[in-house]
């Protein structure tokens, strides 16, 4: 199993996000999502100006329960930093570990 299988970066300026990384890594884009051979394997979230969140990476982990996932991190000392989210290609929750990194916890439907 991989241990991701997207990853999304937060920034508040996507179109400099988007041609940083694509003259320093040759990454290609489409829209808002980053791409190999036209696949997405990330995305970029635009922060708004008022949002104090300082920009980042926030991968994606695959799980075969995501509210079980979720629960097993509080229990092992995480927070649920954003509840159950469902979408048309699976449903995630965002946690932080113990010392506050984040990331998703991603079952695809």
């Amino acid at each position: 199993m991989r241990p991701f299988v997207f990853f999304d970066v937060r920034t508040a300026d996507v179109d400099g996000t988007k041609r940083f990384f694509g003259e320093l890594l040759g990454w290609q884009t489409s829209g808002a999502l980053l791409t190999d051979d036209g696949a997405p394997w990330g995305g970029l979230t635009e922060l708004a100006p008022d949002d104090d969140r300082a920009p980042q990476w926030l991968p994606y982990a695959p799980v075969s329960d995501v509210d079980s996932a979720a629960a097993k991190a509080v229990e092992l000392g995480g927070k649920v930093v954003r509840e159950r989210t469902d979408l048309p290609v699976g449903s995630l929750v965002v946690v932080t570990d113990p010392g506050g990194a984040a990331m998703v916890l991603f079952q695809a439907a």
